[in-house]
């Protein structure tokens, strides 16, 4: 089996607001007309008319429309993807105290999107949406002292900044908790505590950590060992189209460990793990079409060829 063993990065510009907040604001000063509200413009499919509600709202100074434009530029929701445009945005509403976009523009400017990679500049942003309880960028700064971006390396440092993100319900900050405390990046290794942020995490849909858990139950570290619970998520991982969490859902059918052996199977979980560059499920897929027909292989590439990660649906108020 595999562990991830990978700390998160700085994630994708992520843009958490409270939820409906956004949509009950922007309705309210939308102007009349059968998509008034922006939100249920942009489900529909109407991005032009979403796009022109909170422009016009934006260049009226109201921040969280400022904020939500920097969004839709960065993901490029409706509009050609846009970093310079993002950035215009993102700094109007931060300079008025915004915090998601002052994380925001930490991630442009920790990642080098639309301007030079600046890690002074990132921290300094960084700071000031912890400063305001935002989870994502105390998360981040954690991440910043975890890896000596823009600073000394400091674990002491990063476990602070990620246990007030987690304590907030970042998701991503208790999966780096986990990889800490399994691989003992400045603590000592305890793969109980491991477990236990790791399940956090997976239990709020993260799939990296969901995969990791897997193999924690799989080894039987931390948790009891259990082949049933590995495979369970491990499966919610590689639904993700997590590589790893593909990996060790192939080998788990490959050595009909809590599952009936199946090369069918195997195969085409190796398969979709090798499309996303993982050597090892191509070495693996490889070595068993030996023992498999021609009939089987074809079958097994059917069902690669046939899959799809689950779809998650994301309405206006949830872009990130």
């Amino acid at each position: 089996m595999k562990s991830e063993w990978v700390k998160a990065a700085l994630p994708v510009l992520r843009a958490i607001v409270a939820p409906g907040l956004m949509v009950v604001a922007l309705t309210a000063a939308a102007s009349a007309g059968p998509f008034r509200d922006p939100a249920a413009a942009y489900r529909q499919g109407d991005y032009a008319t979403a796009l022109r509600i909170i422009r016009s709202l934006a260049r009226k100074g109201y921040t969280p429309a400022q904020f939500k434009l920097g969004v839709i530029y960065a993901d490029g929701n409706g509009v050609p993807q846009d970093y310079n445009e993002a950035l215009k945005w993102y700094r109007k509403a931060a300079d008025r105290g915004n915090a998601a976009a002052q994380r925001n523009l930490g991630v442009m400017f920790g990642k080098g999107l639309g301007v030079a990679q600046d890690y002074a500049e990132a921290l300094k942003w960084f700071r000031r949406a912890a400063d305001q309880n935002d989870a994502a960028a105390q998360t981040n700064l954690g991440v910043m002292y975890d890896f000596g971006h823009g600073v000394a390396r400091d674990y002491a440092e990063a476990l602070k900044w990620y246990r007030k993100g987690a304590s907030r319900g970042d998701a991503e900050a208790r999966y780096n908790l986990g990889v800490i405390y399994e691989h003992g990046d400045g603590v000592l290794q305890n793969c109980v505590e491991a477990a236990r942020w790791y399940h956090l995490a997976a239990d709020q849909g993260y799939a990296a950590a969901q995969s990791n858990l897997g193999a924690m139950y799989e080894r039987g570290e931390g948790v009891p060992q259990s082949y049933r619970d590995a495979l369970k998520w491990y499966r919610k991982a590689a639904d993700q189209n997590n590589a790893t969490a593909q990996y060790n859902v192939g080998s788990m059918y490959a050595s009909g460990h809590g599952v009936p052996q199946d090369d069918v199977t195997a195969h085409s979980w190796f398969s979709l793990s090798a499309a996303q560059g993982d050597e090892d499920a191509a070495k693996s897929r490889d070595l068993i079409a030996q023992r498999m027909t021609v009939e089987q292989i074809d079958e097994a590439q059917k069902l690669a060829r046939g899959w799809k990660p689950k779809p998650q649906r994301r309405q206006l108020s949830e872009i990130r």
